[in-house]
């Protein structure tokens, strides 16, 4: 009787994956603005050496998500910001005071475990890839600095699958609000390292699609986090 042969551990992406998780990561950083024109299929395949079957795949997932839009003369265009978003960053644009910190990290709990349940439901295949490369990249020894970049990342991508632009936008306001926060709790090794395994714990329970498990993970590394600053 043949021997069985272990599945594999982690099964390599297809090239539209790829390209899909690319290109959204892109967009989600603002490297490709709102409003931004996409070179034509013949030329972007070329300039990422992919086939343009592929690019067409990865297009039609964009596409799907409400990121970019096809217009009669204009292309293909990443999707420009709604009124609803731009409402959103109107209510504390030119505010001198800003938003008080406890106020931030109390609206963060209330929000990001919900953003993670939704992210566990509707994450693609190319949202998981886009979260498990920024995990990669906070594996090895990182400064404070690029700790707390590389947090963002993780958040704002996850705020990204759960594919609804208002929390993203949201939430990217609460990115500049717990800036400070953030920068605390990233200062020391021991802090960065609990982030990292925090990061870790919600990211398996979105790869698993269990939005109940991505809900309490969020939530217990918001809550480690405040810990950590407590006793610091």
């Amino acid at each position: 009787m043949p021997t069985p042969v272990p599945p594999l551990a982690r099964r390599p992406p297809s090239i539209s994956v790829t390209l899909a998780a690319h290109l959204e990561r892109l967009i989600a950083t603002g490297e490709l603005a709102p409003g931004q024109r996409l070179p034509g299929e013949r030329e972007l395949a070329s300039q990422l050496a992919v086939s343009r079957a592929s690019l067409r795949e990865a297009m039609f997932e964009l596409e799907s998500k409400h990121l970019i839009e096809r217009r009669p003369g204009r292309g293909t265009v990443v999707v420009e910001t709604s009124a609803e978003q731009r409402d959103l960053h109107e209510l504390t644009a030119g505010s001198e005071e800003g938003v008080a910190t406890a106020d931030a990290a109390e609206l963060r709990l209330i929000v990001e475990p919900s953003m993670a349940g939704l992210a566990a439901r509707r994450a693609t295949p190319a949202n998981l890839l886009q979260l498990q490369d920024v995990l990669d990249a906070s594996a090895g020894p990182l400064t404070a600095s690029r700790s707390v970049e590389v947090d963002l990342e993780f958040h704002l991508l996850l705020a990204h699958a759960a594919r609804n632009p208002l929390l993203a936008t949201l939430h990217g306001l609460m990115g500049e609000w717990t800036l400070p926060v953030r920068r605390r709790s990233h200062a020391t090794k021991a802090g960065r390292a609990r982030s990292v395994a925090g990061h870790q714990e919600i990211y398996a329970a979105v790869a698993a699609h269990d939005a109940d498990a991505a809900t309490a993970a969020m939530r217990a590394h918001l809550n480690d986090i405040h810990t950590l600053l407590k006793d610091a």
